[in-house]
């Protein structure tokens, strides 16, 4: 497989979770919790933002933890793929 089909899904997967992360920010300020749309959302995204919870200080009813967890996905997508770029 080429270093360049793997740098696309890298991306690819990047921007899929992206989405999913939108699409479960939005839900949960629309379903209730036990809805089954967002309990299988939640069983993806809950497990990527516990680690960011942990380290953020408490800021109220406002959650910047997806924020930061689409900056990580975005940020190491784009290492990842200049790296495997600049291989060949």
């Amino acid at each position: 497989m080429s270093l360049a089909i793997v740098a696309q899904m890298i991306d690819l997967l990047a921007n899929l979770l992206t989405i999913l992360i939108v699409i479960w920010v939005i839900v949960s300020w629309i379903l209730p919790p036990y809805h089954p749309l967002r309990e299988a959302l939640d069983r993806i995204i809950d497990p990527m933002l516990a680690p960011i919870r942990r380290m953020l200080p408490a800021t109220g009813p406002i959650d910047f933890s997806p924020m930061i967890l689409v900056l990580l996905i975005v940020l190491l997508s784009r290492v990842l793929v200049s790296v495997l770029l600049s291989v060949r």
